[in-house]
Formats: structure tokens, sequence, C-alpha cells
């Protein structure tokens, strides 16, 4: 299980999201409104996209199956940005930012 969330969290940052729909949008080629949208969205969906990588990434630190024990992040900076996810992350719903 440890293993996969890890997994989880590296395949979701390798699959980013791309961000050349977001350029089509512009304008001249839509309207103002429409173009004011989609980077709303677009800024939505990456922070959404990049808080999912950040939990797989940090629970993967936290969870413990039998006979194993936590994944190990070997970068100091890196394994205190996961812990502070865990301990201060908290869920904002989408109509409440």
């Amino acid at each position: 299980m440890i293993d996969l969330l890890f997994e989880i969290a590296g395949f979701l940052h390798e699959g980013r999201p791309d961000a050349e729909p977001t350029t089509m949008a512009r304008e001249p080629r839509t309207p103002a409104d429409v173009a004011m949208q989609v980077a709303r969205f677009a800024g939505f969906a990456d922070d959404q996209y990049l808080d999912a990588v950040a939990l797989f990434a940090a629970l993967s630190t936290r969870l413990r199956t039998t006979g194993s024990g936590f994944v190990k992040i070997e970068d100091d900076a890196a394994q205190h940005f996961l812990d502070t996810v865990l301990e201060y992350g908290r869920y904002v719903a989408p109509e409440a930012r």
C-alpha cells in the first residue's frame, strides 16, 4: 500500500496537466470573459492537482503495512514539506475559496 501511494504520486506528477488548452483559450482567439474563466478554472485545477500529489506522497510516508516500515524520504526539506501537509493541511471547499 505504501509503495502504491508513492507510485500514484509519482505518476500524477509525471502526468501533470498540459497548459496548452489554456494558452489556446486566450484573447484574441476567445472572448475576454471566456479567457478569464478558462484561466480561473486552470488555476483552480492546477492547485487541486498539486494538492493531490502532495497528499499521496505525504500519506505514503505515514502509512505502515504489516511487516514493513514507513517510506523513507532522503531529502530533509521534502520530508518536512510532506509532514507539514499532513499536520497543517485542511480541506477548503471550492465554493469557499
